[in-house]
């Protein structure tokens, strides 16, 4: 079967299986005995095109499509999404208090690269809030940990990287929720939006969601023993494990030797 591609277009004879066509083509027109098949935008996933926006932009600078240094081309980024502007510029913004764009006025939005000088600042901090926020809220109430225990089991029958790092996310904040020190939380909230890039990066190793779960188990465990010092140290230690991969990951990428996780 010959497939000749023209102008954005796929030409194959007719009757031709559905399945050999590539996903991001969809059927056009029936001309001499011929389907054309016109190649698709891509779509966004959810309903809140804002959110998965961020979430695709976010992939696409860890996997190097969005390389460190370039401009954004708003116009040309909008219509590969298949998205306006106006949700686009939504998730730019949000990526850019994210530390993982730069905005300079009236010329655009910059990519920020991934560096390990960054990641290591970051991952060196949470070791030190979180344990102290656990502190200050005490043993959460039964309601509390029957929630934390309903969210960990998603985590492990979550289906991708983001809903993964989303859940994670939600796991931490509800653990400490009841730490009365707000900018303490706040400080918290700060450093889980820089993290996320890289932490798209991270959980896409199955082995990692599957230790932090474990650790989570435990937290929870030592609560309902009412041991708070033994869940503080555990989770110290929750936010010191899994950062090996990302590391070397980080590493490769500066030395040139590759631009994705294995």
């Amino acid at each position: 079967m010959v497939v000749r591609i023209h102008q954005g277009q796929l030409k194959v004879p007719s009757p031709i299986y559905p399945s050999s066509i590539p996903p991001n083509y969809g059927p056009c027109v029936n001309q001499s005995n011929c389907i054309l098949y016109t190649l698709m935008p891509k779509t966004l996933r959810r309903l809140n095109i804002p959110d998965d926006t961020v979430l695709e932009l976010r992939r696409m600078i860890v996997n190097g499509e969005l390389p460190a240094g370039e401009r954004i081309n708003e116009v040309h980024l909008s219509r590969d999404l298949g998205i306006s502007r106006t949700p686009l510029r939504e998730a730019l913004n949000r990526l850019a208090t994210e530390g993982a764009l730069a905005s300079v006025p009236r010329i655009g939005y910059f990519v920020l690269p991934l560096t390990l000088e960054e990641f290591q600042q970051l991952y060196t901090i949470r070791p030190l809030l979180d344990p102290e926020a656990l502190r200050l809220a005490g043993i959460p109430s039964p309601e509390r940990l029957k929630l934390l225990e309903e969210i960990n089991r998603e985590i492990t029958t979550a289906a991708d990287a983001d809903t993964v790092i989303e859940l994670d996310d939600q796991w931490h904040l509800e653990l400490l929720a009841a730490c009365p020190n707000k900018i303490l939380l706040e400080m918290i909230k700060q450093i889980i939006r820089r993290t996320r890039r890289y932490e798209t990066a991270l959980m896409r190793e199955q082995k990692n969601v599957q230790v932090a779960t474990k650790t989570h188990e435990r937290i929870i465990s030592a609560l309902r023993q009412r041991n708070l010092n033994l869940a503080i140290d555990l989770l110290r230690r929750n936010m010191q494990t899994g950062s090996e991969p990302i590391i070397e990951w980080l590493k490769a990428r500066e030395t040139g030797q590759t631009g994705k996780l294995k």
